[in-house]
This record gives C-alpha cells, sequence and structure tokens, in this order.
C-alpha cells in the first residue's frame, strides 16, 4: 500500500501491530516495550529514529509527525523517575505537540528480518544461518571461503559499509568462517559467540575485557559504534506497519558518534 497522506490510523491499532510484529512479550527487558507517551488518537504520520532524544523531538515536530518509533526510548529500570532536566524537556515537547511515542528495545533487535541485528546483517551482506544468547539475540553466519578471508578485511568492509571508524580487537590476519554479531552494546555477548564458533563478532561498543578476550581466544572483536549498528532496526519496522496502513514515514537520523 502507498503512503496516502489523507490515511488516518487509530493509536491503539499502531499499538497492535508494532506488538504483533515484535512480540515484546517473549522478552524480559530493560524499560517499558510499546507506546511510552501517549499523543492524538489518531496517527497520519510516523517518524522514526534511534533515541528519542530531544533533537529527534524537536525534527519529528517540525516534521509534523503524530506518532515517534524508536529503539531507544524514555524509560528504563532503574532510573531516577523524577520529571526534571532532560526528561522534562523531552516530555513537554512531546506532550504539548500531542505526539505519541512508540518503543522497543530487545525486541526491535531480537526481529528475525526487520530488527537491527538482520537489517545490519543486510547492510554487511550477512544472513543469519544459526543464533546464540539470551532470546536467541546473537546473530551469526558462516561465510567459508566466500567470506572476507582475513578479521582485517572484514573489519575495512564493516568501516566502509557503515562510513565510520571501526575498532578492530585480537588476531587481525585470522581467518574468518564464521562471523557473529549484535548491535549496540552488545560485548557481553562476546563469550557466548566465542562458544558457538565465531571467528569474528561485530557489535557497537567494546569494554575493557573484551580486549583480553578478543587476544587470549584468538576471535577478532569488531566495535562500530553503538548508533552505527542500530540504525537500520527502526525505520524498517516503522517503514513496514505505515504500509499497512498507508501512512507517511519518515526516518530522521540524529549524528551520533557514539
Amino acid at each position: 500500500m502507498n503512503a496516502d497522506s489523507s490515511a488516518i490510523a487509530p493509536r491503539a491499532l499502531l499499538l497492535a501491530a508494532f506488538d504483533q510484529l515484535l512480540q515484546p512479550e517473549r522478552f524480559k527487558d530493560y524499560g517499558p516495550n510499546g507506546l511510552q507517551v501517549e499523543g492524538k488518537a489518531e496517527v497520519r504520520k510516523i517518524v522514526s529514529g534511534v533515541t528519542a532524544s530531544l533533537a529527534l523531538i524537536e525534527a519529528a515536530v517540525a516534521a509534523q509527525a503524530d506518532a515517534i518509533f524508536v529503539h531507544h526510548g524514555l524509560f528504563w529500570r532503574g532510573q531516577d523517575g523524577r520529571v526534571t532536566g532532560w526528561m522534562k524537556q523531552r516530555l513537554a515537547l512531546l506532550l504539548a505537540h500531542d505526539v505519541n511515542l512508540y518503543a522497543y528495545h530487545l525486541p526491535l533487535d531480537a526481529h528475525p528480518e526487520l530488527g537491527n541485528n538482520a537489517q545490519l546483517g543486510s547492510k554487511l551482506g550477512l544472513k543469519a544461518d544459526r543464533y546464540f544468547g539470551e532470546n536467541n539475540l546473537g546473530f551469526m553466519a558462516s561465510v567459508g571461503n566466500a567470506g572476507p578471508g582475513v578479521a582485517q578485511h572484514l573489519a575495512d568492509h564493516v568501516k566502509k559499509a557503515l562510513n565510520r571508524p571501526v575498532v578492530l580487537v585480537g588476531p587481525a590476519q585470522s581467518a574468518i568462517k564464521n562471523i557473529a554479531w549484535c548491535t549496540g552494546g552488545a560485548q557481553g555477548y562476546f563469550e557466548d559467540a566465542i562458544a558457538a564458533g565465531a571467528d569474528a563478532f561485530i557489535t557497537g561498543e567494546i569494554s575493557e575485557p573484551q580486549v583480553h578476550y578478543a587476544r587470549e581466544m584468538g576471535v577478532a572483536f569488531i566495535a562500530c559504534g553503538h548508533h552505527a549498528s542500530e540504525r537500520y532496526g527502526a525505520p524498517a519496522v516503522a517503514a513496514h506497519v505505515a504500509a499497512q496502513f498507508g501512512l507517511v514515514h519518515e526516518f530522521i537520523d540524529i549524528d551520533n558518534p557514539a
């Protein structure tokens, strides 16, 4: 269905469509998935982005969006519950313009076709043939002789595909037959990836322990940026659902070097 500026979808129907697609009930997550801020009852235009930052909300308001769909929402387990400072600013803008905020964290990472992991894999020319880790959030592809050859070549490929510097730790000239990946801050999945047989692991961030694991286990670790690795799932899902209802969709990417 083509986008039609006159098409309208009820807020609750959009929520049901997102929930049906992403199945948030399957996940024990770090914050609430679904409709985080209630806005107008009818939606004509959806803006998608990575994070519900003030800059994204401002851009969505300027674009006359009725709803925002993001990966990183406003509310997280254990955070200060007071509505002050940056939280007040973001909420005030959403409420003043009656904009709905939909946010899905782990469910958006995990969707096998439209999620962050699947979409990053597509960007890199990888398609998972098996999964690992909790909720199968880790993706892995066997590339054999058709792969990048060695870890340095894979790192160069990721750098070119995402148009940003990457960090490669571990044996740069090691042969790569099995590539594992998990977007965002998934450095904690590195040991699971090694146990699953990975020769290289790609994620957004790297922490101090992973440097030693990579060197000691002989498995390459490639950090390509949290934001950079998670730019693709939100627009894919939002565009898919918008198309179901004939709604207008626009992806707005707020630059983030992290």
